[in-house]
């Protein structure tokens, strides 16, 4: 089964565009049928609802959500692609969200039917399933402090079951373990966290690593792999886990943990690695990010295949708990090596790359929204073999926010 995530939380417009939107801007673009689905914000100040549009490609052509497109409901959303359906959430602000589940007929958006479901704060496809957690983030005065989980089979696309966690077990030091995601490696659920003080994003401990193992579809908690050589595993919102094709699991460490406000980090932006089979952090590897990337964090990552990453990079001197990297880098897992991409345009004229994205996972390519100050947004396609990027699918009428594919 072809497994893809996306997600999408941010609705950040192009403020300071918005008096970009001209008569080109409103130019008639006719729908472009075809399998590839991009989430676009409309480009607004506030309380706009993202719009799906299709594609035949991602290199060439445009699109535009002006007279077309699928509007969602609500202005958070997220979205997972699994067996081939392309699930729509609301984020409700913690209240239950609705859930659109779509497929492709003939190029188009077709839906398939909606649900409720709980907002959370992590998820993933696993086996055929899609598991959400939601985490709390005050200790409970009495008694055991709980986390949720909630199961939606992506066959019959409703949701097929529920539970509860312990939330401060798998730290071990009374913190709150908040999964920054989750994935599936083998047959267990593996949710790598940050601790959090009690209804606080603050820590106590920035200088550990850690990734609670459950077992499936029980979610019965089995044991914590631990690492002090990194501070935690990706970021809020950020899966910091990559499972290559030989079954070994890579993880990534901004090294961004913060306490009242302050970055505490005292160990470098990393990659460590546990082996496939193993549930410990393989000691005699270790890729310090900062020295092999000339100073850089690395602030999110997109598998394409053959051991090969394309990572979100930012300075190590601007790196902050929720500041995405707007810069791209070839990372071999194996080589230990970093290459900086080129052909993007200028970093002072981007307003963000997206960081929910696509790769046919061919151990070559990545395609990357790329939202620039002048109102413009361009998918560009990174080639991984020589570390070049290249402008492909123009996108009128907003900023992209996620870019899938389905069959």
């Amino acid at each position: 089964m072809k497994t893809t995530i996306t997600k999408t939380l941010s609705v950040l417009a192009f403020a300071a565009v918005l008096s970009s939107c001209s008569k080109k801007d409103k130019e008639v673009v006719p729908e472009n049928p075809g399998n590839f689905v991009i989430a676009v914000t409309p480009v607004a100040s506030t309380g706009v609802a993202d719009y799906l549009v299709t594609s035949s490609s991602l290199d060439t052509g445009k699109v535009s959500i002006l007279g077309n497109g699928t509007e969602q409901d609500g202005t958070y959303r997220y979205y997972v692609t699994s067996n081939n359906k392309f699930f729509s959430m609301l984020y409700g602000q913690g209240n239950p969200g609705a859930v659109t589940t779509y497929n492709i007929v003939g190029g188009k958006l077709n839906k398939v039917n909606d649900f409720v479901s709980a907002t959370v704060q992590a998820f993933a496809p696993v086996n055929d399933d899609i598991l959400m957690a939601k985490l709390p983030r005050t200790i409970a005065a009495t008694g055991t402090t709980l986390g949720s989980w909630y199961i939606v089979n992506t066959n019959s696309a409703k949701q097929t079951s529920e539970g509860t966690f312990d939330a401060v077990q798998p730290t071990g030091n009374g913190e709150i373990a908040h999964f920054s995601w989750i994935k599936q490696v083998g047959n267990k659920v593996w949710a790598p966290f940050f601790g959090i003080k009690n209804n606080s994003f603050s820590t106590e401990y920035p200088d550990y690593a850690g990734i609670a193992v459950y077992s499936y579809p029980e979610m019965k908690y089995e044991k914590t792999i631990k690492d002090t050589r990194t501070s935690f595993i990706g970021r809020y919102f950020t899966d910091g886990l990559g499972v290559v094709e030989n079954g070994d699991v890579y993880a990534f460490s901004s090294s961004v943990a913060v306490n009242s406000g302050t970055l505490t980090s005292t160990k470098p932006s990393a990659i460590t690695r546990i082996k496939a089979g193993a549930t410990e952090f393989d000691q005699s590897y270790f890729l310090n990010f900062e020295e092999a990337s000339n100073g850089n964090v690395i602030t999110n990552w997109l598998y394409i295949g053959g051991n090969k990453f394309i990572a979100h990079v930012e300075p190590k001197a601007t790196r902050g708990a929720y500041k995405a990297g707007i810069r791209l880098a070839i990372v071999n897992v194996v080589d230990k090596t970093v290459t900086a991409v080129t052909g993007l345009p200028e970093v002072s004229t981007i307003v963000g790359l997206t960081t929910n994205n696509y790769t046919p996972k061919d151990g070559r390519y990545g395609y990357f929204g790329v939202n620039l100050l002048d109102g413009s947004t361009w998918v560009y396609k990174v080639d991984a073999n020589n570390a070049t990027a290249t402008k492909g699918l123009e996108v009128k009428g907003g900023k992209i926010t996620a870019i899938q594919h389905l069959q």
